[in-house]
């Protein structure tokens, strides 16, 4: 069955596509149509942290620390706004975390501790604590009301770069998840800071993690052009849940034979295939329903996890889409998905359902398989090295 990258647009009936002046969405012949799509709003970026109203598209504020500014402003590499949309979290290649009152358009907290740019934020449901990861080999779980943090390091071989490219915490707070660029995914205790899931499987550096809504599932993309979704219920369900792994070795962990499964029994559900190049972006919808990735290939496609397979695919940039994100404010009929490219725009896309699917269960159906956050009005756009799509670097 050819991939949907594979078809030419111009030959596909009218009611397999979508497509706008400068746009357009071929969906799947060989599944069932379940969605449209269209383009909603195309806003241009900068290096600064801009704010936009999802719904008029006007620019609300930008957000740009004068002190730094004198020096030239750093690059924003990964924004994320709190659940309640009252703070803006952004983290750059200055090495620092800067928390922002939206309201005000004033820092509320500057986070200083990690010795490498910072690739990826994520904040608890709560809103009490912040995640970030940096090409320094850690992950670090800062509480914002005290300001103190626990370091999740990886430890390695001096010779092996297991730089953090993406986090993720769990629902419930309990749990963090880091993409590298060893191609490990790792689970760790937010309770006690211990590295308690160590998942093989990818052949290339991960560079997106999510979990699903409830928790007992991880999606991860990867630079070997694939997406994958783990079942982590044997984790969670463990009698040794919360005994921590053992690190620094002698043989890298990333050389360990690929198996697409974790070391306490976290196993591959399904392998999504069809991307032509790098997956640099995942999410999850907020009802579980639909993966969504991002790719060097310049497309978005969403995937059914049931399935594994694609759903539709869109093309809407000229460059790497290098973040993705999909509303958490959701209907039951739909929702809105944000873009972010190395083309210097970000895309507003609205998706709605043509006919209700079954409902998704956490744990998609197959068996262990051959193969920007918007909240309230407002969207969150991982601004990487924007110039170029660039991201974080391989030695």
């Amino acid at each position: 069955m050819a991939a949907l990258t594979d078809l030419d647009a111009e030959l596909v009936p009218p009611e397999l596509k979508s497509e706008g002046s400068d746009w357009f969405a071929i969906f799947n012949p060989q599944a069932e149509r379940t969605l449209d799509i269209k383009l909603s709003l195309s806003l241009t970026h900068e290096r600064t942290a801009q704010i936009y109203d999802v719904k008029t598209g006007a620019k609300i504020c930008i957000l740009s620390d004068e002190t730094v500014s004198k020096n030239g402003d750093p690059y924003i590499r990964s924004v994320c706004f709190s659940p309640d949309g009252k703070l803006l979290a952004t983290g750059a290649d200055d090495r620092r975390i800067t928390i922002w009152d939206i309201a005000s358009r004033t820092i509320r907290q500057i986070f200083s501790g990690h010795r490498g740019e910072i690739y990826s934020l994520d904040f608890s449901r709560d809103g009490r604590v912040l995640v970030s990861g940096s090409g320094d080999k850690t992950a670090r779980v800062w509480n914002l009301e005290t300001g103190a943090h626990q370091t999740l390091s990886i430890l390695e071989p001096d010779n092996v770069d297991a730089g953090v490219t993406s986090v993720a915490i769990s629902p419930n707070g309990q749990l963090v998840a880091t993409g590298s660029l060893d191609t490990i995914v790792r689970i760790w205790d937010v309770g006690t800071g211990n590295l308690i899931e160590r998942i093989h499987g990818h052949l290339d550096s991960v560079y997106s993690v999510s979990f699903t809504p409830h928790g007992e599932g991880l999606v991860s993309g990867s630079l070997d052009n694939t997406l994958k979704y783990w079942d982590l219920s044997p984790l969670l369900r463990s009698a040794n849940r919360t005994v921590p792994l053992s690190q620094s070795g002698s043989v890298p962990s990333g050389q360990q034979p690929v198996t697409s499964q974790g070391e306490k029994g976290s196993t591959c559900s399904v392998a999504f295939s069809g991307h032509k190049d790098y997956v640099l972006s995942v999410a999850v919808s907020p009802d579980g329903a639909w993966v969504v990735s991002g790719s060097k290939d310049r497309g978005v496609q969403f995937w059914d996890p049931r399935t594994g397979l694609a759903q539709l695919k869109l093309q809407g940039h000229r460059n790497s889409v290098i973040s993705i994100d999909v509303s958490p404010v959701a209907s039951s009929s739909g929702g809105l998905l944000a873009s972010g490219s190395g083309d210097w725009t970000a895309r507003v896309w609205s998706y709605n359902r043509v006919k209700r699917p079954p409902p998704s269960s956490e744990v998609p159906g197959p068996q262990p398989a051959t193969t920007v956050q918007t909240t309230l009005d407002r969207t969150r756009l991982r601004n990487r090295d924007s110039r170029d799509g660039a991201q974080p670097s391989k030695k």
